[in-house]
């Protein structure tokens, strides 16, 4: 009796493990997750390296419309990864863009009171951080970001001073923060479509507080002779990963 109990244990589990043996693959590995070969979730590779890229600055010109606007850029990025989901970045871009001449001297009605626009080029240089919103991996090849910055832009070419008014753009602090989407193309190849937003403070000359022949004047007296000034800046790079 204790033979037969025992073969018809021994039974039972041999009929379990074949059960077992003949569930699908498919149905055992969905209990664990994707398929790595059908996870939409890729590595990103790690390394640093350059992208190239080309876009469009606009944006306010001030309240006295004196400003640099209008430009189109052409620059580098140099991007070093800081652990799996940030990465440092330093940018120099060029801008060719221009800007309208003030005389605060003639009539607000006179033609000559705002002359332009002039062609001005500027130097913009930047150093920020990234933060990839998917980590150390890509969704479908894309990693969305969001970052922030802090940079200088220098007056490379400007118009001069044509009107004796004072005014020049000179050198600026700038801040600025973005976000875009990277695709990664190839494994070390990527796509990246960028918008940011950078702003500097213009400084306007005491002659934009003066008063012209008809009582006008180019700033209210009554208001601040610094500006600042906020700028969109979108971009389409090309970057690679050594």
């Amino acid at each position: 009796m204790a033979g037969r109990l025992e073969g018809w244990k021994v039974g039972r589990w041999a009929v379990v493990g074949l059960l077992l043996s003949n569930i699908p693959s498919f149905q055992l590995s969905a209990q664990v997750g994707h398929d790595p070969a059908q996870s939409p979730y890729r590595d990103i590779v790690r390394g640093a390296g350059p992208v190239f890229f080309v876009g469009y600055l606009g944006g306010d010109r001030g309240l006295a419309g004196a400003g640099p606007s209008n430009a189109t850029s052409f620059g580098a990025r140099y991007e070093m990864p800081l652990g799996r989901p940030t990465l440092l970045q330093f940018t120099a871009a060029y801008l060719k863009g221009d800007r309208f001449i003030m005389n605060p001297a003639v009539d607000s009605t006179d033609p000559y009171r705002r002359t332009g626009p002039a062609d001005t080029d500027i130097l913009l240089t930047e150093i920020a951080l990234q933060l990839r919103l998917t980590g150390g991996k890509t969704w479908h090849g894309l990693t969305p970001y969001i970052g922030t910055g802090v940079g200088m832009a220098f007056d490379l070419r400007a118009p001069g001073d044509t009107t004796a008014s004072g005014y020049q753009f000179g050198r600026k602090l700038t801040f600025g923060g973005n976000a875009g989407v990277r695709w990664y193309a190839a494994r070390k190849l990527t796509v990246q479509l960028d918008a940011r937003a950078v702003m500097w403070r213009l400084r306007y000359p005491t002659s934009f507080h003066s008063t012209a022949p008809d009582g006008s004047r180019v700033v209210p007296i009554d208001v601040p002779l610094t500006d600042w000034t906020m700028h969109p800046w979108v971009s389409l790079g090309i970057g690679w990963i050594f």
